[in-house]
């Protein structure tokens, strides 16, 4: 005669054989992406950007630094012109 808790353990048992054959089938296949045909255009810097990142990295700036001095050297840079 079977206890109680070896009939939980082959219900168990039994579960984990059904579910796993659910989660073994191989699932549908997605679409392929579409093939880009335009290439993406490449980023062009100002020369007032370019010579802030000079700059920065002159001083060793990095991170939140780094974008703030930047940020604030390209607008001294637009308000000279």
């Amino acid at each position: 005669m079977m206890t109680l808790s070896s009939r939980a353990a082959a219900t168990a048992i039994a579960s984990l054989l059904l579910m796993s054959s659910a989660f073994a089938q191989a699932p549908a296949a997605a679409p392929a992406p579409a093939a880009k045909t335009e290439a993406k255009a490449p980023v062009v810097h100002t020369a007032a950007s370019l010579e802030c990142s000079k700059e920065a990295d002159a001083k060793g700036l990095h991170g939140k630094e780094r974008k703030k001095f930047r940020s604030e050297c390209k607008k001294t840079a637009a308000n000279k012109k």
